[in-house]
């Protein structure tokens, strides 16, 4: 079982300099404290995502740490220029010393899409094309295209990634029939379904890997993507998770709701249910372990994406959080490998 950590970069209650400032301490901790990466979602127009050009964020991120692996999650292919986003990808590995993690999606929300002027429905077309083109580019000297969507004739690529032939690609799960194309390009997968749900994702995964003629034993990281808090007590953890829960959902239907559409999530309005359901935990680090041999092991999964930074959670919430997790969680799953 490996751990990570997912972040959404949500809106906090202190100004958004010191924020970043804040959420770097943290990432040098996850580095510190044997976390495998980091992920960050982009988001546009929306206090759910105050990192919207994950790439500037995470060039930050190479310089702090040393060992950690980090990337986006995901990067909204429709909404960049591929040429430049080719050129971006190869920066980061290159200053990173081949860390980068290459998260790709068409982008999960309509409205925001549309603040490009690109048009959602094309996305299911774009986003394939998008990324054939840019995994071309990152392997060629001189890209040549011709798509639906995007024409290039002999551009020069002067950059190349340090991994060959392209950083490690990941792919955000919501159903299992989107499995077949993650196992096709394989790509490590993260969802963030229930247990039940995420089980039969994973077994779908697992089983469009072998109908590709693959080895179970080269199977990617397939995870889950959870809230997390942790601390000495269940009660202050729950106290911490509840109020920094309702801020989270809050930004997490904003536009939604502004733009009088349905929200897509069933996320309910406190967290006690989706603790019920395995999507969220708040307790102790014991609990925590018991949790992630119960819950995450048992479905298969091998790899979790802690959210331990969400809402208006302070920074010493978010690192109690944190410390719990590197110094009596991660040790207990490495040496039951």
């Amino acid at each position: 079982m490996k751990f990570g950590v997912f972040d959404h970069m949500d809106q906090g209650d202190v100004p958004l300099e010191r924020q970043y400032q804040e959420r770097l301490e943290l990432i040098e901790a996850y580095d510190r404290l044997n976390f495998r990466a980091y992920h960050l979602a982009e988001h546009h127009g929306t206090p759910l995502g105050l990192a919207p050009s994950p790439g500037i964020f995470l060039a930050a991120v190479a310089q702090r740490t040393r060992r950690l692996r980090f990337g986006p999650l995901v990067y909204s292919l429709p909404l960049y220029h591929p040429i430049r986003l080719i050129e971006e990808i190869c920066m980061l590995d290159r200053l990173s010393g081949g860390r980068f993690e290459l998260g790709v999606g068409r982008g999960v929300s309509p409205i925001e899409v549309r603040f490009y002027g690109v048009a959602p429905e094309a996305g299911p077309r774009q986003f394939p094309e998008a990324l054939r083109l840019i995994k071309q580019g990152l392997g060629v000297d001189e890209l040549t295209f011709s798509g639906e969507f995007y024409h290039f004739q002999k551009v020069p690529m002067a950059l190349r990634p340090i991994q060959k032939p392209h950083p490690p690609l990941w792919y955000g799960v919501v159903a299992p029939e989107t499995t077949h194309w993650a196992a096709l390009e394989g790509a490590h997968i993260v969802t963030l379904l229930p247990t039940d749900g995420a089980r039969a994702v994973i077994d779908r995964y697992r089983s469009e890997w072998v109908h590709f003629g693959r080895s179970e034993e080269s199977l990617p990281l397939m995870g889950v993507m959870r809230l997390v808090v942790l601390a000495e007590t269940d009660a202050r953890a729950l106290r911490t998770a509840e109020h920094a829960y309702a801020s989270w959902l809050g930004h997490m239907r904003l536009l939604w709701d502004r733009h009088g559409m349905e929200f897509p999530l069933r996320l309910p309005p406190q967290i006690g249910p989706m603790i019920e359901v395995g999507a969220a935990f708040a307790g102790t680090a014991a609990g925590f372990r018991a949790f992630v041999a119960r819950d995450v092991e048992s479905i298969g999964a091998n790899y979790i994406a802690c959210d331990v930074a969400f809402g208006d959670m302070t920074f010493d919430e978010a690192m109690r959080t944190t410390e719990l997790i590197g110094k009596e969680v991660i040790p207990a799953f490495a040496q039951s490998r």
